[in-house]
């Protein structure tokens, strides 16, 4: 039986994917290196300093990791502020789901960009617990911020449901336990065999109903 409700937020709650994309394929262009095909996908699910790290070794950005991730952020939390790509029924759904559950953020984004989101779309009371990635020792696909977040929550990861859109995060939630929900990012479709993991698969957040819930 399901107790409480996790969500992944970067493709659940807002439509961040290609903002992130755009933000970090410009970096490494500006720097005089070529931006990987898969590099998106990569770093997909990692930790901030996960990616930090990845953008620097791995795709030649000059500068320390930490100076790299806070100009991402930087531009990332701008752009929020500018425009939040709150996605449609997200709001909804969270809503319908805290009235009968409890609920939790378990997210790769950094903690400032998760707490300015949820606060743009009013829905920082929604949540009784937000955990980013950089709080644990893995990112996504480790089963470790799921974790975390259930811990918090006090409910045991196994009576938990979690809302997820792409491979790692899938994995993840798995991982972890979870009943999982998956509505998969049509712009990064996840992996056949991640999206295998999921108890059900929703076309759209609209779907997400307490009554999906119940059926766990």
């Amino acid at each position: 039986m399901v107790e409480a409700v996790v969500f992944d937020m970067d493709g659940v709650i807002v439509d961040s994917e290609q903002r992130w994309e755009a933000v970090r394929r410009r970096l490494v262009i500006d720097s005089g290196r070529p931006y990987p095909d898969e590099a998106t996908r990569m770093m997909q699910g990692m930790s901030a300093p996960e990616w930090e790290v990845y953008l620097h070794e791995e795709l030649g950005v000059p500068g320390s990791p930490a100076e790299i991730g806070r100009r991402v952020v930087a531009q990332i939390a701008s752009s929020y502020r500018d425009d939040l790509p709150l996605i449609s029924g997200a709001g909804e759904a969270i809503r319908a789901l805290a009235a009968r559950y409890p609920l939790a953020v378990a997210s790769s984004s950094n903690r400032e960009l998760i707490e300015l989101a949820l606060d743009l779309a009013g829905l920082a009371d929604s949540f009784r617990a937000v955990v980013s990635s950089e709080e644990v020792d893995r990112g996504k696909p480790a089963a470790d911020v799921y974790l975390e977040a259930a811990s918090r929550l006090g409910v045991a990861p196994e009576h938990c449901a979690a809302v997820e859109d792409s491979s790692n995060g899938l994995r993840s939630a798995h991982a972890a336990g979870m009943w999982v929900v998956a509505v998969p990012n049509r712009a990064y479709p996840p992996a056949a065999d991640a999206l295998a993991l999921a108890h059900v698969v929703l076309e759209s957040i609209d779907e997400l109903t307490p009554e999906v819930v119940e059926g766990a």
